[in-house]
């Protein structure tokens, strides 16, 4: 009894050693992983600097190039305004000009809209008399329709009733039948 009981302590010994084993294995290869993540990290870390750096080094060339830039478009604004103040007196005898062309213009468009109306009068008329005949027309068609429809609704009620006349001799042959066999009919 006392070596069993020693067979056992020795046997839940070596199983706790081989557990501590295997957590010593898995606690390495854990460790393993998180060195080889803080190298990446730093490796990571030195190319961020590298590309501020750079980054900064591009930011003040791009500052420099819109001091540049700045004081171009301002030369250019100064060129520009004054060939705008010249075009604003061209525009202006174009206006003159352009002004007496709109009046004769809004004179042709007055003649214009007028002969549209009268058009469009006549259009009207068509288009109601059109309207008038397709009205007719799908009366008509109502009516038709509505007598097909209701010839086939007669139709189909006297199918109906042939089918329900048809239906109630076979079940009724079909329980004579089973009653014949010596089958109760509501048991099946």
């Amino acid at each position: 009894m006392i070596f069993n009981h020693l067979l056992r302590t020795g046997n839940e010994l070596a199983e706790m050693y081989r557990r501590s084993v295997l957590d010593v294995a898995v606690l390495k290869d854990h460790l393993a992983l998180r060195t080889d993540a803080a190298r990446q990290a730093m490796s990571v870390r030195d190319d961020l600097k590298c590309q501020i750096r750079d980054l900064k080094q591009v930011l003040s060339q791009e500052k420099l190039d819109t001091k540049d830039i700045t004081a171009d478009l301002n030369r250019q604004y100064k060129s520009l305004q004054m060939d705008l103040e010249a075009k604003v007196k061209q525009l202006e005898s174009s206006v003159s000009m352009l002004q007496k062309q709109l009046d004769q213009c809004q004179g042709d468009l007055k003649t214009e809209r007028e002969w549209r109306a009268r058009m469009e009068e006549e259009k009207d008329a068509q288009i109601a008399d059109l309207q008038s005949k397709l009205d007719s027309m799908e009366t008509e068609y109502e009516k038709i329709l509505h007598g097909c429809l209701d010839s086939l609704l007669s139709h189909l009620a006297v199918a109906r009733r042939q089918w329900e006349d048809e239906s109630s001799d076979v079940h009724q042959e079909f329980k004579d039948m089973l009653t014949g066999l010596g089958l109760n009919p509501l048991y099946i």
